[in-house]
């Protein structure tokens, strides 16, 4: 019954998707389709192998001119993000993005939906736990805090992606554009907070999986992020 729920979710989710980057046209009488009651939410995770097949085919058919060989996958539901090369999900990380939600306001404190890719890389000698400010080592190391408990600031610490949006009037231009709001996948001391929306708009990840993550993917990957 999951396997089938998830499948399912998934369909209507691509649906969706596609169905919103077409034109709309009017039509003279509306489609009702309706949910058979059986059908529950998914409480768990779908499988990796589903997600992936179905987040590349979606790519794949609305960016025909972008290869997505490798790819992140941001879960704002789920609180994770996935790398995905060749259609099979090889890393899966807890994440926290924005406490405030989905949005690509300047100054919204939101995490920006839609396509993205990283933009630059800082941080390569920046040992565990180091903390940059714009975007430069300061020499100090924060405090790494695995209990739920505030950090004396709001650190980026040991690693930066820093993305770029890639949908004009989505995440790109005049006052949503992701690379001026500096938006980044970067390390945080608060690690008790990850796997719940938390951030003021980046995607933060536990220091040790960042810098996983930075030696995995390069300038130019192209990263996905939806609330689903």
């Amino acid at each position: 019954m999951f396997k089938l729920n998830y499948k399912i979710g998934f369909v209507f989710i691509t649906a969706a998707l596609l169905f919103s980057c077409k034109s709309s046209k009017e039509i003279s009488s509306p489609i009702v389709v309706e949910i058979p009651e059986e059908i529950e939410k998914p409480k768990t995770e779908p499988s990796n192998e589903t997600m992936a097949s179905f987040l590349s085919e979606y790519l794949n058919l609305k960016y025909k001119d972008r290869s997505f060989k490798k790819y992140m996958y941001v879960s704002v539901k789920y609180q994770r993000l996935y790398l995905i090369v060749n259609d099979s999900t090889i890393r899966k990380y807890s994440i926290s993005t924005a406490k405030k939600g989905i949005g690509s306001k300047a100054n919204s404190y939101k995490t920006p939906p839609g396509l993205h890719t990283i933009k630059r890389k800082i941080g390569s000698n920046v040992p565990f736990g180091g903390i940059l400010e714009s975007r430069v080592y300061t020499g100090k190391k924060a405090p790494i805090l695995t209990q739920r408990k505030n950090a004396l600031k709001d650190y980026v610490t040991t690693r930066i992606m820093w993305l770029q949006g890639e949908e004009p009037g989505i995440n790109k231009g005049r006052n949503m554009d992701s690379y001026n709001r500096y938006i980044y996948i970067h390390g945080t001391p608060e690690e008790g907070f990850i796997g719940e929306p938390a951030s003021h708009g980046c995607i933060r990840m536990k220091n040790k999986d960042v810098i996983e993550l930075y030696s995995l993917v390069d300038e130019g990957t192209p990263i996905l992020i939806l609330k689903y």
